[in-house]
């Protein structure tokens, strides 16, 4: 099998996987990934994660043409500013997830740093979320929104609508993006309750031993 089919099958093993165990669902969340070639694979829009077909994933080339499969995911200009914005990006990946979701929703919760420090896999899979407003699905000012953080961040929370995170490949992207509604779901199972998050030093300890970017 091929280089090319082996991704096809991936992104759509993944996408099940993160469907089947109700991480987004209908035909909410996209899935794009880097081809050896440069391209873009990318789960189109309107299907659901359960039921992808790898030969009908979309296909962009190298220049960012449209080349073949369905139509993609009307989320494009996030994927985008992030392949843009971040060299290392090799996937990125949406959800619907509802933990996440929900934490957006609440009052108080910090937009430069939208999960509580809980874990230390957040920190080391994610780094600092930054909680970006309410956009319309689709509005293109979700990408200007990305490029405006400069490459500095791998993982944004869009408010109210869901999650969105860059990986170096689609494997790692999916990982990170699952430790973020998970940790989002800490934070609502302890929402009110004297909890003991992790220290500043703890917190320095795990950004300077894992090098994580922490700006």
């Amino acid at each position: 099998m091929s280089a090319d089919a082996d991704l096809r099958e991936l992104i759509c093993t993944l996408a099940k996987s993160l469907y089947d165990r109700g991480l987004t669902g209908g035909s909410s969340g996209n899935i794009s990934a880097r081809t050896d070639d440069g391209g873009l694979l990318v789960t189109p829009t309107g299907s659901s994660f359960g039921r992808l077909d790898p030969a009908r994933l979309s296909w962009f080339d190298s220049t960012g043409a449209h080349v073949g499969g369905d139509k993609p995911t009307k989320e494009m200009p996030l994927h985008s500013a992030f392949y843009e914005t971040r060299s290392t990006a090799g996937a990125v990946v949406h959800l619907h997830s509802c933990n996440a979701v929900a934490l957006s929703m609440l009052e108080g919760v910090d937009p430069d740093n939208f999960l509580p420090p809980l874990t230390p896999y957040a920190i080391m899979k994610l780094g600092k979320v930054k909680l970006l407003p309410v956009f319309l699905p689709g509005d293109p000012a979700m990408g200007d929104a990305v490029r405006g953080l400069a490459g500095k961040r791998s993982a944004v929370m869009l408010a109210n609508h869901g999650p969105v995170v860059a990986g170096k490949d689609v494997e790692a992207a999916c990982y990170a993006i699952e430790e973020l509604e998970d940790t989002a779901r800490l934070a609502l199972l302890t929402h009110g309750l004297p909890r003991r998050p992790l220290s500043d030093a703890q917190i320095n300890d795990i950004v300077t031993r894992f090098d994580v970017d922490w700006e």
